[in-house]
């Protein structure tokens, strides 16, 4: 990791840090992040020959993901049973 990724970091790490001091918490967003950073890591783990730990970080990144995705996936079935009801009365009155 060359020096100006690690003051990337380092800067990003403070900033966090100062603004959780003055009361403005980002949690939510390190919490929507992370299974991406995880996923990242492990695409980039599998490009470098390290197979194992790169599948690991995206199965675990994986499973974060997925109840932030339930909530996602459970709106759209929903909108989807909406439309085939609408569909369903729109036919039904064809019909007559």
């Amino acid at each position: 990791m060359g020096k100006n990724a690690l003051g990337v970091i380092l800067v990003v790490i403070g900033g966090l840090m100062v603004m959780k001091f003055i009361g403005i918490h980002l949690g939510w967003i390190i919490g929507i992040l992370m299974p991406f950073i995880l996923i990242g890591f492990g695409v980039v783990g599998i490009r470098n020959n390290s197979k194992v730990i790169g599948s690991i970080l995206i199965v675990v990144g994986g499973l974060m993901l997925l109840p932030k995705l339930f909530g996602l996936i459970s709106l759209l079935l929903a909108i989807a049973l909406i439309v085939w009801g609408v569909s369903m009365f729109k036919n039904r009155q064809k019909r007559i």
